[in-house]
């Protein structure tokens, strides 16, 4: 079970990365002038999408606390790097963001790296 939780965390916050830059490129450009920055942040903030995104992060973060009741932090932690890799899978997905050759050595050096450091 403690498992299921860290996976949990781990889609909670894949969830929330991916809605706000979602929410943010729906919104447009950043206003240059001070109200204008103001008023696009808090209509951000208003933004269902951005709330479930940001009520995301809270249940992360329980979801975290549940998994840390029976795991060690050390052993456990290496598991959040797979959130890097889930962001750069569904950036390429939703957003036409490219996956180079130099990204794809990264994933492979997180999932190795998870390999290593979640053992014993």
């Amino acid at each position: 079970m403690s498992y299921l939780y860290v996976f949990l965390t781990i889609i909670l916050t894949v969830y929330g990365q991916i809605v706000i830059k979602w929410q943010v490129l729906k919104a447009g450009a950043f206003p240059e002038d001070g109200l204008g920055k103001a008023y696009f942040l808090l209509h951000l903030l208003l933004n269902f999408w951005v709330i479930s995104a940001f009520a995301a992060a809270l249940l992360a973060s329980v979801t975290w606390m549940a998994a840390m009741t029976k795991l060690q932090l050390s052993h456990a932690y290496p598991f959040m790097s797979l959130a890097f890799v889930l962001v750069i899978l569904f950036s390429n997905i939703f957003f036409g963001e490219q996956v180079t050759a130099l990204k794809v050595a990264g994933i492979a050096l997180v999932v190795l790296g998870l390999a290593i450091g979640s053992q014993g």
